[in-house]
């Protein structure tokens, strides 16, 4: 009997996860389990705050695929169109044609992009908070504009240079806006030409709260939180215009900054637009219990399967509702998902996925967070504790645990580093300033195909 072969499209959170247990679970004489990603790593999301704030270093917020899945195929590629009807996914590999590969199961799980807005000059302006290169950015850019600030002569370069503004109140973007707050007033006392007084953080939300996930009780604890360290909280106000720089905030607020950070909410992949699988009015994909893609009138398409932040699957907890999009439902379905493929490769029947939610803990910076845990509401410390306690023992790998709290460890002893290597961001500048331009001969085609 030949294997089946089932692939896995991203390698996110359910799709790392949904791959490792299957290639335990499933003897390669059952399954050829085969990863599809552009980026031949996982990125821990929850991390990232982590990475940019220099709590623990970039790469141990990441995990490399071919480390983690030794009995898998690992594909460096992006999937560029699936046809279900024929079992095929199209594949561009790094370099190259691109091929086509058939299957007998497919996980369809690409993930998210942060969902803009035709914001005027959020493209030009705007930084995103999805990917480690990201996060990197966004500590060098902050620390590059400190540089700027302490030796401009213009006082308006300087307000802009000390203004950071952040755009979202859901985890990403206050868990990030707390520990960049922190980063800076670490970095302050190196700076003895900046007054503290100066640094202006911002934070623009369009709702009347934030941390809707930790209950309005510890949403409002983590307000007033922020509140008390100085950071200017705009709710209920929309950002309508950042061009040059100049901010436009929908309660008549103007003002110039050069940071812009965008953690506003999320939307599917837009990979999911060449396929041919049902989707939801918001473009996820459509999805049983069982995490079974099915179309709206509830037909399954047989061997497709998806979870995660692109799916649309029915919470069974809360009738009429959908799974949020959080890494906390993704892991586990991703368990369910894979020990369902299995079962039907076996000729049994799937499980419908079903998980009470217990609760959520956010960071607010070093030693400060929220949370709200089987109807226990903890802030501080404890929460602090308990954030980076969870999300130590959700990173895959004994490898990546390791390295996380040995970097947690010694930041007990040693102060955060403040340096910033932007030339990380644009590495051949310098070479090739000082490399002379040569100019090729009008005829080179024809003096390159006589050397062959």
């Amino acid at each position: 009997m030949n294997p089946q072969r089932i692939v896995v499209v991203g390698a996110g959170h359910v799709g790392l996860y949904a791959a490792l247990r299957l290639s335990r679970k499933l003897t390669r004489r059952r399954a050829e389990v085969v990863v599809i990603d552009p980026q031949p790593h996982m990125t821990y999301q929850p991390f990232l705050p982590e990475a940019a704030a220099g709590n623990i270093s970039p790469r141990h917020s990441v995990v490399p695929l071919r480390r983690a899945l030794p009995k898998c195929r690992i594909v460096s590629g992006e999937v560029t169109r699936i046809e279900h009807a024929r079992k095929t996914v199209t594949i561009q590999p790094i370099d190259g044609p691109s091929t086509e590969m058939t299957y007998d199961h497919i996980i369809v799980a690409p993930g998210s992009v942060s969902r803009t807005l035709p914001i005027p000059g959020l493209r030009e302006r705007g930084i995103g908070f999805k990917t480690i290169g990201e996060a990197i950015y966004l500590r060098n850019h902050i620390l590059d504009r400190l540089d700027v600030a302490a030796v401009t002569p213009d006082p308006a370069v300087r307000k802009a240079s000390l203004t950071f503004v952040f755009v979202g109140g859901g985890f990403a973007g206050i868990e990030a806006l707390a520990e960049m707050e922190d980063v800076v007033r670490d970095a302050l006392q190196y700076y003895p030409d900046l007054d503290p007084s100066e640094v202006r953080f911002v934070l623009v939300e369009a709702t009347n709260r934030i941390l809707p996930e930790v209950g309005p009780k510890m949403g409002a604890y983590a307000a007033r939180a922020l509140d008390a360290r100085g950071i200017d909280l705009r709710l209920d106000t929309r950002l309508e215009s950042c061009v040059d720089g100049e901010i436009v905030l929908s309660d008549g607020d103007r003002f110039q900054a050069e940071t812009l950070v965008w953690t506003a909410g999320v939307k599917p992949s837009p990979m999911l637009d060449r396929t041919d699988l049902p989707r939801g009015p918001r473009g996820h994909v459509t999805c049983l219990p069982t995490l079974q893609v099915a179309s709206s009138s509830g037909e399954v398409l047989d061997g497709a399967w998806s979870a995660g932040d692109c799916a649309q699957v029915p919470d069974l907890t809360n009738p009429g509702a959908y799974c949020s999009p959080s890494a906390q439902h993704a892991v586990r379905q991703a368990r369910v998902l894979a020990d369902n493929i299995r079962t039907v490769i076996l000729g049994g029947l799937p499980r419908e996925y079903r998980h009470k939610y217990v609760g959520s803990v956010a960071g607010l910076g070093l030693y400060k967070g929220v949370a709200h845990v089987y109807g226990i509401k903890v802030k501080g410390l404890p929460a602090w504790f308990m954030h980076r306690t969870y999300h130590m023992s959700r990173i895959p790998s004994f490898n990546r645990k390791v390295r996380v709290v040995a970097d947690w460890t010694l930041a007990f002893f040693l102060r955060r580093e403040t340096i910033a290597l932007g030339q990380l961001h644009a590495p051949r500048e310098e070479f090739t300033h000082v490399t002379p331009r040569v100019d090729l001969p009008d005829d080179r085609e024809t003096v390159g195909a006589g050397a062959h």
